[in-house]
C-alpha cells in the first residue's frame, strides 16, 4: 500500500487540516471515534493510504499536528474529531512564534523540531511503503511558515526519495493579520523552491466562483480557469508579495524582529532574488502561446 503521511502546522494549517480530515472521514465512512460506519465496501478500499488500523477495529489518521502554542491544539481536541487522532501525535510548545518567521525557523521552532521529527519517524515506520508527505500550512504567520519550512527541509534530508507536497496558504491583503506577512511569505517561498516537489496554492472552485460571480461568465470553460490561473500566479500573487517585501525591506522596516533572532540580512536578499526568479519564470509560461494546429485538409490534398 502507498501510504501518505499528513502534517499540519500552525493555526491556519491545523484549522484547514481538521476540515480535510472531516471530508476524508466522510468519504471513507469513518465516524468521530474512528470506527467504520459506512454503507459500501468501496469505502474500505485503499483506506490504509490515510488511516492506520489500530486495535479494536479503530482507524487512526496518519497525521502529525504541530504548533508553537497550545491554543490551536486544544480547539482541535475539543472539536468534532478530537478523539480521532492519536494523542501522542499532538506536538506543541508554549511560547508561540508571534508571527515571526525567524522564531519559527531558527529559535522557538528549532527547539521543538526534534519532537516533531520523532513522531514523523514513528508514523513513517508504521507504513508498508510510504509514498510521501503532505504538509498543510500558511505562509503569512510564524509557525506554519518558519517552522513548517524547517520541518520540510528536515524531512527532505531524512527521506530524500519520498514525495513532498505542500498545501500552502498565501497571505492576502484582504484578510491580513500582520504587517510582516510579505517577509514571512517570501522567506518561506525561498525554502519551498528548494525542498518541495509540489505546492498547491490554487482551488478550481474558487477560480470558478471568480469567473462566474466577478467576471460574469455564464459557463466558464477550463480555458477561462487556466487564463485566470496564469494571471493570478504570475501577475498577482507572487508579484504582489514581492512588491510588498521590497517596499518594506528597502526601508529595513521591522527587520530587527528577525535579526534579533539571529537571522542575517543576506538571507532576505537571497529570498527576494528567488521570488523574482519565480515571477519571471511564470511570466515566461504565461507569455508562451501554443502553435496553431496544421491544416490537415491541405496536407491530404497535397499527398493525393
Amino acid at each position: 500500500m502507498r501510504e501518505i503521511l499528513h502534517v499540519q502546522g500552525g493555526q491556519c494549517g491545523n484549522q484547514i487540516g481538521s476540515k480535510f480530515w472531516e471530508v476524508i472521514c466522510d468519504e471513507h465512512g469513518i465516524d468521530p471515534t474512528g470506527r467504520y460506519n459506512g454503507d459500501s465496501e468501496l469505502q474500505l478500499e485503499r483506506i490504509n493510504v490515510y488511516f492506520n488500523e489500530a486495535s479494536g477495529g479503530r482507524y487512526v489518521p496518519r497525521a502529525v499536528l504541530m504548533d508553537l502554542e497550545p491554543g490551536t491544539m486544544d480547539s482541535v481536541r475539543t472539536g468534532p474529531l478530537g478523539q480521532l487522532f492519536r494523542p501522542d501525535n499532538f506536538v506543541f510548545g508554549q511560547s508561540g512564534a508571534g508571527n515571526n518567521w525567524a522564531k519559527g525557523h531558527y529559535t522557538e521552532g528549532a527547539e521543538l523540531i526534534d519532537s516533531v521529527l520523532d513522531v514523523v519517524r514513528k508514523e513513517a515506520e508504521s507504513c508498508d511503503c510510504l509514498q510521501g508527505f503532505e504538509v498543510c500550512h500558511s505562509l503569512g504567520g510564524g509557525t506554519g511558515s518558519g517552522m513548517g519550512t524547517l520541518l520540510i527541509s528536515k524531512i527532505r534530508e531524512e527521506y530524500p526519495d519520498r514525495m513532498m507536497l505542500t498545501f500552502s496558504v498565501f497571505p492576502s491583503p484582504k484578510v491580513s493579520d500582520t504587517v510582516v506577512e510579505p517577509y514571512n511569505a517570501t522567506l518561506s517561498v525561498h525554502q519551498l523552491v528548494e525542498n518541495a516537489d509540489e505546492c498547491m496554492v490554487l482551488d478550481n472552485e474558487a477560480l470558478y466562483d471568480i469567473c462566474f460571480r466577478t467576471l460574469k461568465l455564464t459557463t466558464p470553460t477550463f480555458g477561462d480557469l487556466n487564463h485566470l490561473i496564469s494571471a493570478t500566479m504570475s501577475g498577482e500573487m507572487f508579484r504582489r508579495v514581492s512588491e510588498q517585501f521590497t517596499a518594506m525591506f528597502r526601508r529595513k522596516a521591522f527587520l530587527h524582529w528577525y535579526t534579533g533572532e539571529g537571522m542575517d540580512e543576506m538571507e532576505f536578499t537571497e529570498a527576494e532574488s528567488n521570488m523574482n526568479d519565480l515571477v519571471s519564470e511564470y511570466q515566461q509560461y504565461q507569455d508562451a502561446t501554443a502553435d496553431e494546429e496544421p491544416d490537415y485538409e491541405d496536407e491530404e490534398a497535397y499527398n493525393a
